[in-house]
């Protein structure tokens, strides 16, 4: 199971640093996921049928209000999570990244549980292990990065509850 698993992953990599996802998917994939969170009230994302995501609660750096972002993470022990401000290999950061630099505190949602989390920006002294990690995870994911022209950030998501 664990190699069909690593096959579809693969796959989906590959389709998901295309030219026409990263066009599209900024456009295709949020309706896509409230769709999902919608009719499965909030236990399943779309994405989550093939990698690992979350939906990440978190406070507007600028206006204070609750936003809700569907996301792809890499679970870490104990209960961890990496996630990382791809933005579709767009030039710019997520909005989400700037939230939680500006508010670290925040939730996750995880098949249906709300979680509150701690998060904490990834230092350049842990960024290539932390890519390896990832990496193992997500093949080829760092591709992003290069195609970006920035740096992503990845935050440790801890669980403080």
């Amino acid at each position: 199971m664990a190699s069909i698993v690593r096959g579809v992953r693969s796959v989906v990599a590959r389709f998901s640093r295309s030219r026409f996802f990263r066009r599209v998917g900024p456009t295709i994939m949020p309706p896509l996921e409230r769709g999902m969170a919608w009719l499965t009230r909030g236990r399943v994302q779309l994405s989550g049928l093939l990698v690992p995501s979350l939906v990440l609660h978190t406070r507007g750096a600028k206006s204070g209000l609750e936003r809700e972002t569907a996301l792809m993470y890499c679970p870490e022990p104990g209960g961890r999570m990496l996630v990382t401000g791809s933005n579709f290999a767009g030039a710019q950061h997520p909005a989400w990244s700037a939230n939680l630099l500006a508010h670290p505190d925040a939730w996750v949602s995880l098949h249906g549980k709300r979680i509150p989390v701690r998060a904490t920006l990834i230092g350049d002294d842990e960024r290539e292990a932390v890519w390896a990690f990832i990496e193992k995870q997500w093949p080829g994911y760092r591709g992003y990065e290069r195609a970006s022209g920035r740096t992503l950030r990845i935050f440790r998501l801890v669980p403080t509850g």
